[in-house]
């Protein structure tokens, strides 16, 4: 059977198991049937749909299908006279349909555009975007719901994956990196939803962050000395914070002559130094097997004579691991956590150290992140869209049974709105000399005490 007709039995498939929700939905289909009828050439589509189906499935044809191909088929099947197609529609026609047998359908175009973050499908019916930090509603819609499972088919197959009642979530991603997520009825009451991750064709630059007001040429001067200096960091914040891009741009900070050792659920740090090994989590197979964790990579990179071990977030029991690590000669080692402060995220980093199962008093897991951790980087969304480092705080020793912060660097504001409906405020920098000075220091690294002065 030809890749055609796979998406199309997927498509039956997928509508068929849809049928209890798609009885709870009436208006959505009254909706969308409304909108098949003001297209004046549906029916013509669905010939043309069938005649590239019997064109690409002949015996003995190529699984994998040519786009050039393809696009030429639809061009000249889309001119025959008997579809009666204006010639001024035929070119928006074959893109469409391009986009529905080979790409993802009404959504091609969000996903090949630069403007857009984050693309939310909620059902055939609601698809959202996020631009500069805002969520907007499209207007662009599926069909129904057997349209959207088609295009749902063909991004977790791609990957090897596959979502149907018996498995209603997975994680994939695009081929240019973006990460997707997929949850399906019976777990979701709006019909099928994807959440879309894009991830940026041109790494974000430490002088776009400038530009865009998300920290001050002092505050990047001294974040590029604590890698440089080899300082322990983690970049904490909420979703969608910007965590994996400060990551980025701290990683561009590591010398080209060290060994880095990467490790993610889906591969987002964008490394240009030669000498980077990647390695990605997987999940379980059908039958439950072959899960290769966060863990264990973490554990592996440990054999792998790593100069630097960067993973891309620390969220489980891999944790331990990772503080182990940066304290047994690791140093300079970077990770993100979701956390909402400084604070929260040394209490969250003791829940997940938690979580390995290991029964460590809480003192003794304080100490070993007081020990492991320099500096935690807090990056926030706020209000009005921007992405800022709200916070640059050391990790100064443990008091009791207190892990001890201070804050080298702040962002304050008044909460006021500037004409462009932006927040007023500004970095401000504590006036405390951070104690790793010493370190960095010791590893080369010049430092100019006028970053730390207004």
């Amino acid at each position: 059977m030809g890749l055609l007709s796979r998406m199309e039995g997927n498509g039956s498939s997928a509508q068929n198991t849809q049928t209890g929700a798609l009885q709870n939905t009436s208006s959505v289909a009254a909706e969308s049937a409304s909108r098949e009828a003001e297209d004046r050439f549906v029916e013509q589509k669905r010939k043309i749909h069938l005649a590239a189906i019997e064109n690409f499935n002949k015996p003995g044809a190529s699984v994998e299908i040519d786009a050039a191909k393809m696009q030429a088929f639809l061009a000249e099947e889309i001119a025959k006279e008997e579809y009666n197609i204006p010639r001024v529609e035929q070119p928006h026609i074959a893109v469409e349909m391009f986009n529905d047998i080979l790409g993802y359908g009404p959504i091609q175009k969000l996903v090949d555009s630069d403007e857009y973050t984050e693309i939310m499908v909620n059902g055939p019916d609601q698809i959202f975007v996020e631009k500069k930090g805002k969520l907007t509603l499209t207007d662009i819609h599926f069909r129904d719901e057997a349209h959207l499972m088609n295009t749902i088919d063909r991004i977790v197959s791609a990957v090897g994956r596959h979502v149907d009642e018996a498995s209603p979530m997975v994680d994939a991603r695009l081929p240019d990196g973006s990460r997707v997520n997929v949850i399906i009825p019976p777990l979701s009451l709006v019909g099928p939803v994807i959440t879309i991750r894009k991830f940026g064709k041109t790494p974000i630059s430490a002088q776009q962050l400038i530009e865009w007001g998300s920290l001050t040429p002092k505050m990047l001067h001294y974040l590029e000395a604590c890698v440089k200096g080899k300082l322990n960091i983690i970049v904490s914040g909420g979703t969608g914070s910007g965590k994996t891009t400060l990551l980025n741009v701290l990683s561009s900070y590591i010398g080209a002559d060290e060994r880095i050792v990467t490790i993610e659920d889906s591969a987002e740090v964008q490394l240009h130094q030669e000498h980077v090994i990647t390695l990605e989590s997987r999940p379980a197979n059908l039958e439950g097997k072959g899960a290769v964790t966060i863990q264990d990579l973490v554990v592996n990179a440990l054999r792998m004579r790593p100069d630097r071990i960067i993973v891309g977030e620390v969220r489980s029991k891999e944790t331990i691991d990772m503080l182990q690590a940066m304290n047994t000669g690791h140093d300079g080692s970077l990770t993100t956590t979701h956390a909402n402060s400084p604070r929260d995220c040394i209490s969250r980093l003791e829940t997940m150290v938690m979580m390995s199962g290991l029964e460590l008093p809480s003192r003794a897991i304080r100490e070993q992140i007081s020990s492991a951790v320099d500096i935690i980087v807090q990056q926030s969304r706020l209000r009005d869209g921007t992405r800022k480092i709200t916070s640059i705080s050391e990790i100064s020793g443990i008091e009791g049974d207190v892990v001890q912060l201070q804050d080298i660097f702040k962002y304050e504001t008044s909460g006021e709105l500037d004409l462009n409906g932006r927040f007023r405020g500004e970095f401000v920098p504590t006036g405390i000399m951070p104690k790793t000075l010493e370190k960095i220091k010791e590893n080369g690294v010049m430092i100019n005490n006028d970053w730390f002065t207004n």
